[in-house]
Order: structure tokens, then C-alpha cells, then sequence
């Protein structure tokens, strides 16, 4: 068994989002994303992974191909491998997300940024 705490991983950067890493055990990455108000994820794919999102905290935008949709605490997002998804940080507070990918697509997805 492994426990941890969320709130170890919740590091904010006021130059860009931060990406940590929490678990990465066979083809599935857990990892908390935070952002500072204004900052954004780039759109992007996971090929040939689901990707699941938990808002830990604050509240922002994911943009699912090209469409919008306001996310809160303790909303929870699961986004195929076929979609694009970007994320926006559109609040007044800092926002954390846990993700999970269910499958690693490259070691590029399971590193530190």
C-alpha cells in the first residue's frame, strides 16, 4: 500500500502550471495539475488513453473540442483518448486537478513540469 496526501502535490508557480506526479505504476500515471488564476493548459490528445479529472479545488473552464464547459470543486471529468481538451483557469483562485491516465502514451505524460 501507498498513501499520500493531495495537498503535498498542490505546488503553484506564478510563471506557469505545475504538473506532479503522484503515482506511476504500469501504463497508469496519477498526477495533480495546478494553475494560478489565468494560467492555462494548451489542447492537447492522449492517444490511446482515457484520461479521468477530479476538481480538488477552485473553478475554471474545459474546453472539450472547442466546446466550453465550467468546472467546480468536486467535479469530476472523464475525456476519451479521441478528444481534444485545453483547460483554463479562468477564476480568481488557484485551481488544482488530480488526473488520472489510464494508460501511459509516452514517459513524456509521467514526468514532473
Amino acid at each position: 500500500m501507498e498513501k499520500s496526501s493531495v495537498k503535498a502535490f498542490m505546488e503553484y508557480s506564478e510563471e506557469r502550471f505545475t504538473k506532479r506526479v503522484i503515482y506511476k505504476k504500469g501504463e497508469t500515471t496519477a498526477f495533480i495539475l495546478n494553475f494560478m488564476p489565468g494560467q492555462q493548459l494548451p489542447a492537447h490528445r492522449h492517444p490511446g488513453t482515457e484520461v479521468y479529472l477530479y476538481v480538488v479545488t477552485g473553478n475554471g473552464t474545459i474546453i472539450i473540442d472547442g466546446a466550453e464547459t465550467e468546472v467546480a470543486e468536486a467535479d469530476l471529468i472523464h475525456v476519451t483518448s479521441e478528444e481534444e481538451m485545453a483547460f483554463n483557469n479562468n477564476g480568481s483562485e488557484p485551481l488544482s486537478l488530480y488526473v488520472v491516465l489510464s494508460k501511459i502514451p509516452n514517459e513524456n505524460y509521467a514526468k514532473n513540469i
